[in-house]
């Protein structure tokens, strides 16, 4: 047991240099040079008199304070391990292994994570994350498949302190659900999220066959960022068609039960949206214009259009061929991202929201391109 502490004192020792490399990539000296200049900007007599740049600025203060306190925190915390694992070697005390192993697991493990955080320098990384789902063909099967992506992408953002949002619900015929809308509010939701979008396969024996045959469902998932409510996109009252209907779905006790709900469709595009949340209509129509703005300001960016004009109405099939991901229940279990060949064998622990090996991958693959 001598020999493991001397093992793990050796390889923590070592580490320093990746946290030395880490305080680099996240450039914490830079952060403080900038917190302390946003700080004198705060002192300033007409600071509070724009209060939409003061917010901003308030909030990149502690965004910034927040990845050096953290970084710090991880720092302190090699630093304390080491000492333990020193004493206990002098001491000779083999009772503390267990406790600095599982430290240095999770040290490791964590500076990893900050590390995946660096590559979220996308544009609209920081921004919330807007997602719907949609089944494929399929009937039931498909929108019972679309329920449990539903329930594994709520289980993740609970699980990493966002707060989820019901914004839009309808019921599948049978069982799961035609089309559903979220908000993940929090900082950098849509950069781990933005991996997700996609059409998802699935491969179980249905519940809903009384013969027992093996199915292959599709879904898609469609991640788009929450923008600010600027006045960069115009919607013309001509190109919307809005929609009043009688709320409904597993929004329970969130989901007013009356003819407040509203639907969109921007006719150019074909695009729909909607909300049923929100306490009254007005609400409603307000927060479904606003997801109308970000899903086209979303497909502007991504398709480098000058205009919204522009877009077209064009939309992926949700089938075979298309997927990112697979998830396969019978005849074996596997969840495989075809994207970056990452897989894993445990899929109850997948669809309770254990994706983050999934994201970290994507992110990782796709800051070598």
């Amino acid at each position: 047991m001598i020999i493991a502490l001397e093992n793990a004192k050796y390889e923590l020792q070592n580490f320093r240099d990746n946290i030395i490399e880490l305080g680099n990539a996240l450039r914490i000296e830079e952060l403080k040079e900038t917190v302390a200049s946003l700080e004198q900007l705060t002192f300033e007599p007409d600071f509070w008199s724009n209060q939409e740049t003061s917010t901003k600025t308030l909030q990149k203060i502690k965004q910034s304070k927040d990845k050096i306190e953290k970084y710090e925190a991880l720092a302190a915390r090699l630093e304390d391990a080491i000492v333990m694992a020193e004493m206990a070697i002098e001491e000779n005390d083999e009772s503390m292994t267990d406790e600095i192993l599982e430290d240095q697991k999770n040290i490791m493990k964590e500076e990893e994570q900050m590390r995946i955080e660096v590559l979220l320098s996308g544009e609209y990384d920081k921004n919330n994350a807007i997602i719907s789902f949609h089944p494929g063909a399929g009937g039931t099967e498909a929108q019972d498949w679309a329920l449990m992506l539903y329930r594994l992408y709520t289980r993740w953002g609970e699980k990493h302190g966002y707060n989820v949002k019901l914004i839009d619900w309808l019921d599948g015929e049978e069982a799961g659900l035609k089309s559903a809308t979220v908000l993940v509010e929090g900082l950098n939701a849509y950069g781990y999220l933005k991996s997700e979008n996609g059409v998802h396969r699935l491969v179980r024996v249905s519940p809903f066959d009384s013969s027992g045959r093996r199915h292959t469902s599709f879904a898609s998932v469609e991640v788009m960022p929450e923008f600010d409510d600027d006045n960069s996109i115009e919607l013309k009252e001509e190109d919307l068609e809005i929609t009043a209907h009688r709320s409904s779905g597993a929004g329970g006790q969130h989901v007013n039960k009356t003819d407040s709900a509203i639907r969109i469709m921007h006719i150019p595009t074909g695009i729909v949206v909607g909300c049923q949340t929100e306490r009254s209509q007005l609400q409603n129509k307000e927060t479904a214009l606003k997801m109308l703005k970000s899903k086209l300001m979303e497909i502007k960016e991504r398709e480098k259009l000058d205009r919204i004009e522009d877009i077209k109405g064009n939309k992926t099939n949700i089938e075979w061929g298309s997927q990112i991901r697979s998830y396969v229940f019978m005849p074996y279990t596997l969840v495989k991202d075809t994207r970056t060949g990452y897989e894993d064998g445990n899929i109850q622990a997948v669809m309770d929201g254990d994706i983050d090996e999934f994201i970290n991958a994507y992110l990782k693959e796709n800051s070598k391109k």
